[in-house]
């Protein structure tokens, strides 16, 4: 994976509120910190973990200028830069330049956008004109766009296009992807083990807000081709990173981030607190994973 500019672990940061819904910024800068101090040197600002889609485009550049400068180098940074419009992107693009990213992640044209490959080609190339590697987002349940082989090669050949995050869900897909010799990184949590072991290239992971160190040290077993002490790694996060894909993502994560110490507060409206009984299951899911976090 190191050749790969993306590679290893990149964590979908969650974005800190505090009680009024603001963008909690000392929080923010704390906890970069403290994933720094783990190991993390990969971080998406602006995440859908990070709720990109409710923050102003204003609050969103403000997590992604604050992020990077108080990451100076010490890790790499993807800022989320997905938008309704092609010509939002890529002023927010060129904004995550000016802050200091090293790549973005764009959503192909959703919400009554084009469908059809040369539609969706036409939208990275304009993107990947702003100046920075675009990584795709396959997210067809999400988006009613699905990035094929097919297009994905097509993809490939617009210069500063770098790869695809697939958040399908389906391995026998992102496989298929892999299988075009073209990087692939992904985005499914319950996935991380088997998509590794099938070839991805890089990891943009939500679920390791919540154990960094814990979804590093399965990253590096892997990576090391150690697979019976990934899948004994794996058998302890493998619960919790179902449980959190089953729905809810986004308040699971920032709920589970709580229990185990990379606190973010609450998501923001209209998303709501995790309600009691999903918090029971997500207490019952991670079993023995916080005191194992907090050993490494």
């Amino acid at each position: 994976m190191s050749s790969f500019a993306f590679s290893g672990l990149n964590l979908a940061l969650a974005t800190p509120f505090d009680d009024a819904g603001r963008v909690d910024f000392p929080r923010l800068e704390a906890n970069i910190e403290r994933y720094l101090d783990a190991g993390i040197r990969g971080f998406v600002l602006s995440s859908g973990t990070g709720m990109h889609v409710y923050m102003s485009p204003e609050e969103a550049q403000a997590v992604i200028a604050r992020g990077a400068k108080v990451i100076n180098g010490r890790a790499r940074v993807i800022a989320q830069t997905s938008a309704l419009m092609a010509e939002d992107v890529v002023a927010r693009t060129r904004r995550a330049a000016d802050a200091g990213a090293d790549g973005v992640m764009v959503l192909p044209p959703f919400f009554e956008g084009p469908t059809d490959d040369d539609g969706i080609v036409d939208f990275y190339a304009e993107v990947a004109g702003a100046g920075l590697p675009v990584i795709g987002y396959n997210v067809p349940h999400a988006v009613g766009v699905e990035i094929t082989p097919a297009l994905f090669q097509r993809l490939a050949q617009i210069p500063g296009f770098a790869s695809v995050k697939d958040s399908s869900g389906d391995l026998a897909a992102q496989a298929a992807l892999i299988r075009t010799g073209l990087p692939v990184m992904n985005g499914a949590d319950p996935l991380v083990p088997y998509a590794l072991l099938a070839g991805a290239s890089g990891l943009i992971w939500g679920g390791a807000n919540f154990a960094p160190r814990t979804c590093l040290a399965v990253v590096k077993a892997a990576g090391e081709g150690r697979w019976a002490d990934a899948r004994r790694i794996w058998a302890d996060l493998e619960p919790v990173m179902s449980l959190i894909w089953e729905g809810n993502y986004v308040q699971t994560v920032y709920a589970a981030a709580a229990l185990t110490g990379y606190a973010a507060g609450t998501p923001r409206k209209p998303l709501r607190a995790l309600a009691a009984d999903r918090i029971a299951a997500l207490h019952a899911a991670l079993g023995p994973l916080r005191e194992i976090e907090a050993a490494l």
